[in-house]
């Protein structure tokens, strides 16, 4: 849930964090002049060893002020790849975890939860951090809380309207990748891979493609994330798909001051 404040009590702040447990990045929003004040990126592996990824957050609020002040809302997002995507056709509320137990473990203490996918017939089920969801209870008043696929998931798919060829997009991390599959606004695929080079990148690829029978010389991929044209990443990518792009963000670039860099990387946080 989030504060209810009147117009006086409002700050005109908004606090969006996408949580995980090797770091996490964060933006603030001015929503009244609808800008960026702070984008952020921090990795825990800078930080001396924790034995609870709550003790990495607590650092990370003591040395980044701008996560102690007051906000009109919080979003935080769980970046996990505990979740699944389920046809609304398929979906029953109370069996969460039933969905969840062919593609992930699942234990009898988890906490399940699920998003709707805004002008789509899918629920995205998830299992968020409890934990971290808890200490942020003790940091904030309250917070609404999503799975970060669900936005990355809900933006592409719009990408997609009317077009009737199949869209692969790849969102880059630091350790690991999502890959969507859509045409004509509908999930065709949606999979999350750990990789440690761009040779585990492009097998991951190329491997999807085959399932899906993608042509590489014909369908569309767009790259976005940790990815630059200059990068290794890109340019396998680009070795071996013919229409390799970064996903074009010039229209979400017109609402914040970043650069095409920082859209990016920070696709997910600044559309949440």
């Amino acid at each position: 849930m989030s504060n209810q404040q009147n117009i006086t009590e409002k700050v005109y702040r908004k606090l969006i964090i996408s949580a995980g447990l090797h770091g996490f990045s964060f933006v603030v929003v001015d929503t009244l002049l609808n800008r960026i004040e702070v984008a952020h990126q921090i990795d825990f592996s800078t930080f001396p060893k924790a034995d609870k990824v709550e003790e990495n957050y607590w650092k990370a609020f003591l040395i980044h002020k701008e996560l102690t002040r007051t906000y009109d809302n919080v979003m935080v997002l769980h970046q996990n790849n505990l979740n699944t995507f389920v046809p609304q056709s398929l979906f029953d509320q109370d069996f969460l975890s039933s969905y969840l137990q062919y593609n992930t473990k699942v234990f009898e203490t988890d906490t399940f939860a699920f998003d709707d996918i805004k002008h789509s017939e899918i629920k995205n089920v998830f299992v968020p951090f409890a934990n971290l969801n808890n200490y942020l209870l003790d940091q904030f008043d309250a917070f609404d809380f999503k799975h970060y696929s669900s936005i990355l998931v809900e933006k592409l798919l719009q990408r997609t309207i009317n077009i009737e060829q199949k869209q692969v997009f790849v969102h880059l991390r630091k350790d690991n990748f999502e890959i969507v599959v859509a045409e004509n606004q509908k999930l065709l695929l949606y999979n999350s891979f750990e990789i440690t080079s761009a040779a585990d990148f492009i097998y991951y690829l190329l491997f999807t493609a085959e399932q899906l029978q993608l042509n590489t010389e014909q369908f569309e991929l767009s790259l976005l994330g940790e990815v630059s044209v200059d990068d290794e990443y890109y340019k396998i990518a680009y070795q071996y798909v013919r229409n390799t792009t970064l996903l074009d963000v010039s229209d979400l670039q017109k609402h914040n001051n970043l650069n095409t860099s920082e859209n990016l990387k920070h696709f997910i946080l600044l559309q949440s």
